[in-house]
């Protein structure tokens, strides 16, 4: 099926990895144990996977599962919902929630992912309800170097700009080249951030679940069950965990004031997210062996990686600069050809809702716009980068990678 020569690189790629592979596997087995103490505590049982109708009161499935993902990610208080329908939309509700009239949004690490653009109003475009709209201000501090929090630019603006009531971090690089940031650096910006009254932090921690043996800290973290939490189980959903009051906020957007969390029939969705939640500290492991693998390919066919293949990292995903759109185009083609649902596809650009140039994405999974399961995708536009993500098991993703080098070499 493949050409000695990519066995070959493959073979020497996994060798060298071995040390990487060997980390990931102690750090799984670590959230893996936490997910499993959180269950136990809490007296899991099969009764909460019962469902619910209508207006869903008392539902203790729901209420748990609440619970337990809130735990999982390091809070006390959160929530998980069939509801939400993609990360941007919980981010959204954060944001709606959190967020008033005249307030400013500041975000620390540049501009957020090109889905946000609407949601903030960055796009120019009025009277579509977005923040701006509102009367919500944005600003925005850029990394260093493209590399860390500004932190002496980051203090100046909560002491000069009284009307900062959010601190926006995105976590993951978004369709950018930069570092993600590590738990450990969002914990010193929520340290400084909380040296201020009545400011919020809130994390996109969107592909980072699970990959350190911790969450950051923040009065919002914020992610879809799509991605690294839902363990490639849970088939729609997203959560919102933090502190108490915050989570309040975000749960009168999520529903009404006066009914927050109490309201919300399950419809049968509780199981598959607990069960999604059971399975992610493995699943994670399995999407971040995947992308240094595809980092280590191509690394030795002389591309350049971010991160690279030896570098440690804090979410799942794999930038690959691939110079030209014929590339990128070959590239996606691979993956959608090595993927188990929809291999015969091969996925062309697109105008997609939401973002602002063509993009090309590679998705044969088994849940729609799944990123947890081995994807691609990339915005035609210069320098040609391209999105790689997911895994549900190692051995399915290094296939999909060896596709996509053959397809790539034409060999």
């Amino acid at each position: 099926m493949f050409s000695e020569r990519i066995l070959k690189l493959a073979e020497e790629c996994e060798k060298e990895l071995l040390p990487v592979f060997a980390e990931i596997d102690n750090i799984a087995f670590k959230n893996t144990q936490k997910v499993m103490s959180i269950f136990a505590e809490n007296r899991l049982s099969d009764r909460h996977f019962n469902s619910t109708c209508g207006y869903g009161y008392n539902d203790d499935g729901r209420d748990l599962c609440d619970k337990m993902f809130a735990q999982a990610l390091g809070c006390e208080y959160g929530f998980a919902r069939s509801q939400i329908i993609s990360g941007t939309h919980a981010l959204a509700i954060a944001l709606y929630g959190l967020l008033r009239p005249n307030d400013t949004m500041l975000s620390v690490a540049g501009k957020p992912y090109d889905t946000l653009d609407n949601v903030i109003g960055l796009n120019g475009n009025s009277g579509e309800g977005s923040l701006a709209d509102l009367g919500v201000k944005y600003s925005q501090i850029d990394l260093i170097d493209g590399k860390y929090l500004n932190l002496n630019a980051i203090k100046t603006a909560l002491d000069t700009d009284k009307t900062i009531k959010i601190v926006f971090v995105q976590r993951s690089k978004g369709y950018g080249d930069r570092r993600t940031l590590t738990v450990a650096e969002i914990n010193e910006l929520y340290d400084l951030v909380h040296s201020y009254k009545d400011i919020f932090l809130v994390v996109d921690n969107c592909y980072g679940e699970f990959v350190e043996a911790e969450e950051p800290k923040g009065d919002l973290l914020v992610g879809s069950l799509i991605k690294n939490a839902g363990g490639g189980i849970a088939e729609t959903g997203g959560y919102i965990v933090g502190s108490e009051r915050a989570v309040e906020l975000a749960s009168y957007r999520l529903t009404v004031p006066g009914i927050g969390l109490e309201a919300g029939a399950s419809m049968g969705a509780t199981k598959p997210m607990i069960k999604g939640l059971f399975f992610a500290p493995h699943i994670t492991a399995q999407a971040i062996k995947t992308a240094h693998f595809a980092a280590a390919m191509f690394e030795k066919l002389g591309f350049e990686c971010n991160p690279s293949s030896q570098e440690k990292r804090s979410d799942i995903i794999q930038v690959i600069r691939l110079h030209n759109a014929e590339n990128v185009l070959k590239f996606c083609a691979g993956i959608q050809s090595g993927s188990p649902v929809d291999s015969f596809v091969t996925p062309e650009g697109w105008e997609m809702p939401g973002y602002n140039d063509s993009v090309v994405m590679a998705a044969g999974a088994f849940t729609q716009g799944s990123s947890i399961e081995l994807s691609a995708d990339a915005p035609l536009r210069e320098p040609y980068l391209v999105y790689l993500q997911g895994g549900l098991t190692y051995e399915s993703g290094k296939l999909g990678i060896l596709t996509a080098v053959s397809k790539m070499l034409g060999e």
